[in-house]
């Protein structure tokens, strides 16, 4: 079991900057895939990111791929996500997910996620 808990959301003008952060419990989180997702009103929930377990594979959708960073650190239990260039269409309450996974395996689709953070809203203002 893993609880995680993001933080770092905010609004933030189109052209700025965010840094999401998202802590894990316990004392396996190296054991673990990561991603990130975002789901905007009446929209479903999308895949936005995603690292293995100790950082050797990492993917991006197409819509953030160059503006998104994702990234960990096992030794702090976090998982981060660095946003520039936000646009309004990047607007939604962002969630982290995880998976116990092994080697360099990574996933984009969300029922391969056991657990779910709270979200954090991010807010683009145009």
């Amino acid at each position: 079991q893993v609880q995680l808990v993001e933080s770092g959301g905010g609004l933030v003008q189109a052209g700025g900057s965010l840094r999401l952060s998202c802590t894990a419990s316990g004392r396996t989180f190296g054991s673990y895939a990561m991603g990130w997702f975002r789901q905007a009103p009446d929209k479903e929930r999308e895949f936005v990111a995603a690292i293995s377990r100790i950082g050797g594979s990492i993917l991006y959708a197409a819509s953030v791929k160059g503006r998104f960073t994702i990234s960990r650190d096992n030794a702090k239990n976090t998982v981060y996500l660095q946003m520039i260039s936000l646009k309004s269409e990047d607007t939604a309450v962002y969630y982290c997910a995880a998976v116990v996974s092994f080697g360099n395996t990574i996933y984009a689709q969300t029922g391969s996620y056991r657990y779910w953070g709270q979200g954090t809203q991010v807010t683009v203002s145009s």
